[in-house]
């Protein structure tokens, strides 16, 4: 049997690839399971720097997986529990992607929509090919796309992301690179080198850098300025001690290349 996540290294880069396009790459039980116990395992690496998340087949990824979540209909309580635990493992996986100390990148060569959606709005980068396309359509068929408007909201405009939630209605990808949602668009036969090369830029910068400024990134943002302030300075601090950052400034000042970084 095939493996629903395939995980391939490139040089400082790790690769994983969501590999069920018959279900249109859909974050079923064993998708979110596959995607916490890989997470997991990255953040304690200290060799990978950067993660890319791509698919196979024509979708990115549909969302949930519906026909699974309809078998737990007839349970007591119509379903409930079963998807509070669906949910609350869903969000623990989108959590795990924004306090991964490597930068994680969306390579988006299809539809994206929902919870699919969501994923790319959790990701620090996306990329998206020509023929991608971004959703969150759920309202369609009368489910409100709640949970990933979380993440969609904190990348587009929320009116943008409100009419989106409402209409279901998508977004192309250039309109979704208007609109902050996705940081390049390439054609298919670039897309893949497209995004490696983003991820290499990445990888050569200091790692211990990267992490800390990934980390401030996002607690600064739920902060008042004031507080925000205050806490980008005290991590500046820590960043201006690295030994790696002095050798870093130093080189700066005397012309010289800068170093290669472990």
């Amino acid at each position: 049997m095939e493996r629903i996540l395939l995980i391939k290294n490139y040089k400082d880069t790790t690769i994983l690839t969501l590999n069920s396009p018959k279900n249109l790459n859909a974050l079923s039980e064993a998708m979110l399971e596959a995607l916490k116990n890989t997470f997991l395992k990255i953040g304690q690496s200290k060799k990978i720097k950067v993660v890319i998340i791509r698919a196979n087949g024509d979708a990115f990824c549909a969302g949930h997986d519906l026909k699974e979540m309809q078998t737990f209909r007839d349970s007591k309580d119509g379903g409930k529990h079963y998807y509070q635990d669906l949910l609350a493992k869903c969000t623990y996986v989108m959590k795990l992607i924004r306090e991964l100390p490597q930068p994680v990148i969306a390579e988006v060569q299809g539809v994206a929509a929902a919870a699919g959606c969501q994923l790319v709005a959790t990701c620090d980068i996306a990329v998206a090919s020509e023929e991608a396309s971004f959703g969150v359509n759920g309202v369609n068929i009368g489910l409100f796309c709640s949970t990933p408007m979380v993440a969609l909201s904190r990348n587009i405009s929320r009116k943008k992301t409100f009419e989106m939630l409402t209409t279901g209605d998508f977004l192309d990808p250039f309109q979704a690179k208007e609109f902050g949602l996705v940081n390049k668009v390439l054609n298919c036969k670039d897309l893949s080198e497209g995004t490696l090369e983003i991820a290499e830029k990445i990888a050569s910068k200091l790692s211990r850098a990267v992490k800390i400024g990934k980390e401030a990134f996002y607690k600064q943002a739920e902060m008042e300025i004031e507080e925000a302030y205050a806490y980008t300075s005290s991590v500046m601090v820590e960043n201006l001690l690295y030994k790696e950052t002095e050798k870093g400034i130093n080189a700066f000042i005397q012309k010289k290349p800068q170093p290669k970084w472990e």
